[in-house]
């Protein structure tokens, strides 16, 4: 009986000391998640994004340009993207600003946005699917896309 108790006791106070720990928080600015192609930003999201005028000739093939969309204000904090089209095709999405005030959001992001960014270059549009477990990020993001596509068209 005795050996019972000690045994339930070392156990409480184990889960206790597991349960109270406090993981390490990295530390420094969210960087800009690209989707990898022709991404050479080095802007952290501390940053505004500067948006180019689109150009006047919309169906020029030959001229890349980034258009900004519009800030979208989530539950969980902004989200803005910058397409690159190269005339009126999507070459890659990135996202400027995100959710990342709390570990949790940084995980959730790193995984959700690089999904985001494949989808819409995929579609080519903003006509995606959420993620799971980042709705209000994936909607936000979809947001801020269609903006920026309307952007792009004049």
């Amino acid at each position: 009986m005795r050996r019972a108790v000690v045994t339930s006791a070392a156990t409480a106070a184990g889960v206790v000391l597991l349960l109270s720990l406090k993981p390490h928080e990295a530390a420094g600015p969210a960087p800009v998640i690209g989707s990898g192609a022709g991404t050479g930003s080095g802007s952290d999201v501390s940053q505004p994004s500067e948006a180019p005028a689109p150009s006047s000739s919309a169906s020029a093939t030959g001229t890349t340009r980034k258009v900004s969309g519009d800030t979208v204000n989530t539950r969980y904090g902004p989200v803005q993207v910058q397409v690159t089209l190269a005339g009126s095709r999507i070459t890659a999405v990135d996202v400027v600003k995100y959710p990342n005030s709390e570990r949790r959001d940084r995980e959730i992001n790193s995984s959700a946005l690089p999904v985001l960014n494949h989808e819409a270059i995929s579609a080519q549009s903003a006509a995606i699917d959420v993620v799971s477990g980042a709705t209000y990020t994936s909607d936000g993001y979809v947001r801020s896309l269609q903006s920026a596509l309307d952007r792009a068209k004049g």
